[in-house]
């Protein structure tokens, strides 16, 4: 039978205890066939698998990054900074892989319910069915400030692993930082900004699009299956990506490891540093951990569009079932 969802009485999703602090409407099932509270859990759903997933990669594009510097502060050449990332992993392999990994699962919600929630509620109240790019605008400058204490936190947790063969414990963290009034925990949002807007743009809408042609041209056949559209969206977007954030993903290196008892390091000073790399190493400088950041980009938005597809699909199944 064919089942319209924009028709009144119109069913409710699941409602929590919280249902008040939102619009009736949030929980109304619409033309998608899932309520917009529901596409939230998808999306919270498809981004811990995806945390989960490719923790390891993101631990070791981060040491590759952050080594650019030796102990005495003097730039290295991109090959011994992959040599002692290396090493840093086969003396604590487990550690090191799962380093960050907490912090990174919390800020699902800390980090994710604001962008999303930006991403979503923007598109739900102009009327988008899906999210385009003035959402992704949106929700790139508005949850900055909401996820920059995340991946700060992430990132000193792994900042000394080569010191002292673990992770910095996360309350040490908030304890230096509360000590400078929890002003650290900023440090990175102004890179982080153009970083969150070419994701939301790149990964939240970009590739679903891009999945959909593809999905068209070449799964009409059968040949392709959805998991491998999938893959092959990512495959394309992702190096793209990769090119325009790997700058910004190292200043915020740059700006969020270095010690939280001493000076910040500001944006201007960052790029500096950076226009140092470059011109001592050439693009390699500045594009430090750009393989990898391919590698990692291709496994976290196929892990991320596959659970986040799987979750909706089966809140539409129990939304059909309902009506039923």
């Amino acid at each position: 039978p064919c089942h319209v969802f924009d028709k009144t009485p119109v069913p409710r999703a699941g409602r929590s205890r919280m249902s008040f602090l939102f619009d009736d409407s949030y929980y109304k099932i619409g033309k998608n066939g899932v309520s917009p509270a529901q596409n939230m859990c998808a999306y919270l759903g498809g981004s811990a698998i995806q945390t989960v997933g490719d923790n390891p990669v993101t631990a070791y594009r981060q040491l590759v990054q952050q080594y650019a510097k030796d102990v005495n502060g003097n730039t290295v050449a991109p090959k011994v900074a992959v040599g002692e990332a290396n090493a840093t992993f086969r003396a604590n392999p487990i550690g090191a892989s799962l380093s960050g990994l907490w912090p990174r699962l919390i800020g699902v919600l800390l980090k994710r319910v604001p962008k999303f929630g930006f991403l979503l509620g923007y598109s739900h109240f102009v009327g988008e069915g899906t999210p385009g790019f003035a959402a992704a605008t949106c929700a790139s400058i508005c949850s900055a400030p909401f996820i920059n204490p995340v991946r700060l936190v992430e990132k000193q947790q792994r900042a000394y692993f080569k010191q002292t063969g673990q992770a910095k414990p996360v309350g040490e963290i908030l304890r230096e930082s509360a000590a400078k009034n929890f002003l650290p925990l900023f440090r990175g949002t102004i890179p982080l900004m153009g970083h969150s807007l070419a994701s939301a743009m790149l990964g939240l809408v970009g590739q679903p699009r891009l999945q959909k042609y593809v999905q068209k041209e070449l799964g009409a056949s059968g040949s392709l299956s959805g998991t491998a559209t999938n893959l092959v969206a990512s495959a394309v977007v992702s190096p793209i990506y990769v090119v325009v954030t790997n700058p910004l993903s190292r200043l915020e290196v740059i700006m969020q490891t270095n010690s939280l008892k001493g000076k910040s390091i500001g944006a201007v000073a960052a790029v500096q540093e950076l226009g140092a790399d470059m011109a001592k190493f050439g693009l390699s400088g500045i594009f430090r951990g750009q393989g990898i950041g391919i590698a990692k980009a291709i496994v976290s938005l196929t892990l991320f569009h596959e659970g986040r597809i799987y979750l909706t699909n089966q809140f539409k199944a129990y939304n059909l079932k309902k009506l039923d």
